[in-house]
């Protein structure tokens, strides 16, 4: 017998499955989360991380093609983080929810050639928070920063291009705020 080949008639399903992340029961069942694999988030500070919380609940919402209020009233229920959500995290989704299409019709006005369904999906829960927060937000001095921390947070959890990416779009729609309702 060869290095890595199974007996003959042995069945390779009932080899030990790698731990870690659960696997389906059948195919299409959904798979329920225990634990979370978080992103080198040494570099961001407490703000960043209640953003990056709140990121996951729209990065959920839009996976499962769910309501993102649905989705943050269930991890208030019951997350798959060590930590409950924390309160600031609850506050930008709720800022984020009553603005959605208005903020998703912007982006992709302001995106040039880059529709929303063709962006990774991390980078659109970036730019959606992003958005909510700056043309939204209780904070309009602080918007300069706001597009420092949301640029930061694509470059740990997104590609290489995409702080660019975000930085860009988010600094276009605080240019034509003035333009967008």
């Amino acid at each position: 017998m060869t290095r890595g080949s199974t007996p003959q008639g042995a069945d390779d399903r009932s080899a030990p499955r790698p731990t870690g992340l659960p696997l389906p029961t059948r195919e299409g069942a959904e798979v329920e989360l225990e634990r979370t694999v978080p992103a080198a988030a040494d570099r961001l500070h407490g703000r960043s991380r209640d953003r990056i919380r709140a990121l996951d609940v729209l990065f959920e919402a839009d996976a499962k093609q769910a309501d993102v209020l649905d989705v943050l009233a269930e991890r208030l229920r019951r997350t798959a983080a060590q930590t409950p959500l924390p309160e600031r995290s609850r506050a930008l989704v709720e800022l984020y929810a009553p603005h959605a299409v208005d903020i998703d019709e912007d982006l992709s006005t302001h995106s040039r050639d880059w529709p929303l369904h063709r962006m990774p999906a991390v980078d659109r829960a970036i730019l959606r928070l992003g958005a909510a927060e700056v043309l939204h937000g209780e904070e309009p001095g602080a918007r300069g920063a706001i597009i420092g921390e949301y640029t930061k947070i694509a470059e740990v959890l997104s590609t290489d291009d995409s702080p660019r990416f975000v930085n860009g779009l988010l600094q276009r729609l605080v240019d034509v705020r003035g333009l967008l309702g």
